[in-house]
């Protein structure tokens, strides 16, 4: 693995589900997570209701969860999808429903981008379901490239999104 040796980043993933039973997903996903090697202190937003973003299907459930990782930016990736496989990801057509989606957020400062991964990840800044549950686990956070998360907020402000729980 690319990450042996690595110091420990704080690292920001956006799960969400919109097939089945999607709150059980999304939380035993967040458990998932929480048990991979090479993460640590993880901790989730509140989950939320939100209309599916240039696409159909029924409403997701999303949260955010704030992990610290020895794992280097590709090799968390790895991880995720192999999470999002065990759970029956398929991938159709873009923007498909799905049983379960889990994106790379932030790593740290880390900016990249090529074919398998762009962080931050490219859309962050466009979506509600991911700006709302990153300002209530950080409402501080500064994302690389694009500023403080509080004056992203605006942007987003007329889609809709309901909180459904407090965090656990």
């Amino acid at each position: 693995m690319e990450g042996a040796g690595m110091s420990t980043v704080r690292a920001y993933v956006g799960l969400g589900a919109n097939l089945g039973d999607a709150r059980a997903q999304v939380e035993a996903a967040f458990e998932a997570l929480a048990a991979t090697p090479g993460v640590q202190g993880a901790r989730r937003s509140s989950l939320y209701r939100s209309a599916p973003v240039d696409a159909g299907g029924p409403d997701y459930v999303n949260a955010v969860a704030a992990i610290d990782t020895t794992l280097a930016p590709r090799d968390l990736l790895r991880v995720l999808q192999a999470i999002e496989a065990r759970f029956g990801r398929e991938r159709p057509y873009p923007n498909a429903p799905r049983t379960l989606d889990l994106d790379l957020l932030l790593h740290g400062d880390t900016r990249l981008a090529d074919p398998k991964l762009t962080l931050p990840h490219p859309r962050l800044h466009l979506r509600a379901f991911v700006l709302q549950p990153l300002a209530e686990l950080v409402p501080a956070l500064v994302v690389p490239g694009l500023g403080p998360l509080a004056g992203l907020l605006p942007a987003v402000a007329g889609q809709a999104i309901e909180r459904l729980s407090d965090r656990p």
